[in-house]
């Protein structure tokens, strides 16, 4: 049986330049396989065999969508901790306990500049979780790991927080000063 959460929050990449990028390889892919296949013109200047451009078609135009739409990060603030998951790469939800947190923030952040871009990120200040946007909810645990989490309500995050673990959030900005509190 699942413990009631206090916060709940499930994000998907959502960013129009990135679903435009993913339309535009997809319609070039299956494009390129009709073409090839079924119109019996090469396509381009070194045609493959008509295999590996229906292949291409498949992981390009079908796969690579799919993966974009199921791909999501879930975070769960419940009473004995925070529970979060980037499925598909991580099937079964992880356990932050409220006994392994030191700090935490509500800040905003640069995914580029800080993290490298968006997903499952590791940078100087960390590792972090995000999908989209600049906000979300820094975490610094007792055997010195720092992990940021994207949010779109990162006030409501951290309030959550406060009531499941009796812990203030760090108005400093958590542990380094390397994020802005976020206000």
């Amino acid at each position: 049986m699942t413990e009631h959460a206090l916060f709940r929050e499930r994000q998907h990449f959502r960013q129009i330049w990135l679903w435009v990028l993913l339309l535009a390889i997809a319609l070039i892919s299956w494009w390129g396989a009709v073409q090839q296949v079924v119109l019996g013109i090469p396509f381009g200047t070194n045609p493959g065999p008509d295999w590996m451009a229906v292949l291409i078609a498949l992981v390009f135009g079908t796969v690579f969508p799919l993966f974009f739409t199921v791909l999501a990060l879930q975070v769960e603030v419940r009473g004995d901790g925070l529970y979060y998951r980037f499925f598909p790469f991580h099937l079964r939800y992880r356990r932050i306990g409220w006994n392994e947190t030191v700090a935490y923030a509500p800040v905003s952040y640069s995914p580029l500049s800080s993290y490298g871009g968006w997903g499952i990120r590791w940078g100087a200040g960390g590792k972090a979780y995000n999908v989209a946007g600049n906000l979300g909810v820094r975490f610094c645990l007792a055997d010195g790991r720092k992990i940021l989490f994207g949010s779109a309500d990162p006030s409501g995050f951290a309030e959550a927080v406060q009531v499941a673990s009796g812990i203030g959030a760090d108005p400093s900005g958590v542990c380094d000063n390397s994020h802005r509190p976020f206000s």
